[in-house]
């Protein structure tokens, strides 16, 4: 299993992540804003407190997402979102 050993929030609810596999991987938060708890994140500035934890990625608040989630829903450094919607068909 890969697990998050950095974490870097961006603009538009993405953050950069780090795996202890080496590789960096782009996450799009923004369709968990409306998702229960997770609406909270909607505060930018709450979003940019994201930090590594637990080996994941969390938030003040006892709010995470699981790693392995974070990895499948995430795309290679390198690669776009067109080509990552298409992987998740």
């Amino acid at each position: 299993m890969c697990l998050v050993v950095r974490v870097v929030p961006h603009e538009n609810y993405r953050l950069e992540i780090e795996f202890n596999n080496g590789e960096v991987r782009f996450f799009d938060g923004s369709p968990y804003l409306n998702k229960g708890i997770f609406s909270q994140l909607y505060d930018k500035a709450l979003f940019a407190r994201a930090f590594v934890a637990y080996d994941t990625v969390c938030w003040p608040g006892e709010l995470d997402i699981a790693p392995e989630t974070l990895y499948s829903l995430s795309v290679p450094e390198n690669g776009s979102a067109t080509e990552h919607s298409q992987e998740r068909r």
